[in-house]
């Protein structure tokens, strides 16, 4: 894939509608109203890809103390997007970003996409089919 994308944390660049219409369709997102996206938003740090046209592509949140620990939520690339790596380039940018990099855990909770987040060394937590971490704590 070429370089025909960006991504950013301005919120300001964010379709709150789009992200909202998608995820209210998920499994994980029914009845979040787009008050509720909103707020999400507002108290996350969040991150956009878009087409260099500025065309949202997709989303990512993180629900972070920006020192111990982080909460990878909603990632999602809008259906128009998706089977082209951007959602791979998205994971990517987020676990390379300096504030989630420093993050001592980054946790997520995922029903089916297990096999995508091994990828990038996130580890199921003991016997639960959901949750997965990155854990980088020491316990000496």
């Amino acid at each position: 894939m070429g370089k025909d994308f960006f991504i950013s944390n301005d919120k300001n660049l964010l379709n709150i509608k789009a992200i909202k219409s998608f995820i209210a369709d998920e499994y994980w997102g029914d009845g979040r109203t787009i008050l509720d996206v909103e707020k999400t938003v507002k108290n996350s740090y969040c991150f956009g890809i878009y087409t260099l046209g500025n065309e949202q592509i997709g989303f990512a949140r993180v629900v972070t103390d920006y020192i111990y620990f982080g909460y990878l939520m909603d990632v999602v690339i809008f259906e128009r997007f998706q089977g082209k790596g951007y959602g791979k380039s998205l994971i990517e940018h987020v676990l390379q970003d300096s504030v989630i990099k420093g993050l001592k855990t980054i946790a997520l909770k995922t029903k089916d996409a297990h096999s995508l987040y091994e990828r990038y060394n996130f580890k199921k937590i003991g016997n639960s089919p959901l949750w997965m971490s990155i854990d980088k704590q020491k316990l000496d």
